[in-house]
């Protein structure tokens, strides 16, 4: 088995992420083509909702600077523009039991952890395809969440794509699994076959650039992308346009963004890479009025070494452990008083991203 591992080059990894992808998409499409006539497109669209909202609101109050030039007193106020996240998006998920069903429409800002869940309520067909363009305390970022996912009574089919900009973290992901039920369907387990496509995650572009005492050679490095130092301690970009007239001003304000940008221009110049991973997971989901449970877990213990140049067995030093799951719980101890606890947790490669939420409600009649 190791023999033939050592034989499997880039090249064929990523023949065998397509194939992968291949079956994935070909599964579903026989499953939707099936069903691709008048009656059959109808059951495919039937209880979706397309959505579209704008929600905004104020962002941090102005920031006054005050600041001496010449022995004149200077103010600059500092404005960040106002929040805003405009959504858009079409879903069609079975709700669980659970799910707060007071919202008449979707705006775009519900938390719905259950999306990341492996399965759904229901065996089917379900898809989720959503984008967020989000401008949060003057940042500008993208979040997209978008999946097709077959759940049979023995197998699962899922391709996904997902982005939060918040977190910079982006990936396409398929997966086959085969799947175990116990307990009257409450509990599964599954197992099978994951293809990612991302970014070389745990590249690091400043690694030539870090001397032998663990310091950063940010001058040399700043000479490279065209900046230029006078005798007289002056230093200009490579527009010629003057940044700095200080060794203080140069490395506490002008290095921090050469760094910045040689690290993201180096970043887009790499091409994705393809980790082709085992995966092993469980579901649970119990739901009565006054308690309920649900919960999922995914966990790839192992990866294909692809000997790629940028693969993150390089970076890691050899396999390491990637995971992601949920818990939503919630309990009514009577008709006045209940709790909840809901969140989910992802790490992937050298990133997590996670949220939660917690909380108790009394109701006074």
């Amino acid at each position: 088995m190791k023999k033939l591992l050592k034989k499997v080059t880039p090249a064929i990894a990523y023949m065998f992420f397509w194939l992968g992808m291949a079956i994935t998409y070909t599964i579903l499409f026989a499953l939707i083509s099936s069903s691709c006539n008048a009656q059959g497109l109808k059951s495919v669209f039937k209880y979706s909702t397309i959505y579209t909202a704008i929600n905004g609101g104020t962002s941090l109050s102005d920031d006054q600077i005050w600041s001496i030039t010449s022995g004149a007193l200077e103010e600059e106020v500092i404005k960040t523009p106002f929040d805003y996240t405009l959504s858009i998006g079409i879903r069609k998920i079975k709700r669980f039991g659970y799910e707060n069903r007071a919202n008449t429409f979707y705006n775009g800002t519900e938390n719905s952890y259950s999306d990341a869940a492996t399965l759904g309520r229901l065996d089917g067909f379900e898809y989720l395809f959503e984008a967020d363009f989000v401008r949060r305390l003057g940042v500008n970022y993208v979040n997209q969440n978008h999946f097709v996912r077959y759940v049979a009574d023995r197998w699962v089919a899922k391709v996904a794509y997902l982005e939060d900009g918040f977190a910079d973290i982006k990936y396409f992901e398929a997966s086959q699994r085969y799947r175990l039920k116990v307990r009257d369907g409450k509990l599964s387990f599954n197992g099978g076959l994951v293809q990612r496509l991302a970014e070389p995650y745990g590249f690091n572009p400043l690694e030539d650039w870090v001397l032998d005492n663990g310091t950063l050679h940010y001058t040399y490095l700043a000479l490279q992308e065209g900046y230029n130092i006078t005798l007289g301690g002056e230093y200009y970009s490579p527009d010629g346009v003057l940044v700095a007239n200080s060794q203080e001003v140069w490395e506490e304000v002008v290095i921090p963004e050469v760094i910045n940008n040689y690290v993201e221009k180096q970043r887009n110049t790499l091409s994705n890479i393809v980790e082709y991973s085992f995966v092993v997971g469980l579901d649970y989901y119990h739901f009565t009025k006054d308690f309920w449970f649900h919960t999922w877990g995914n966990l790839m213990p192992y990866h294909l070494d692809t000997k790629n140049t940028y693969s993150y067995h390089k970076y890691n030093n050899g396999q390491w452990i990637d995971y992601s799951g949920g818990l939503i719980f919630g309990y009514r101890f009577n008709k006045s008083l209940g709790i909840f606890v809901e969140g989910r947790y992802n790490k992937y490669w050298n990133r997590t991203w996670h949220n939660f939420s917690v909380g108790l409600n009394y109701v006074i009649f």
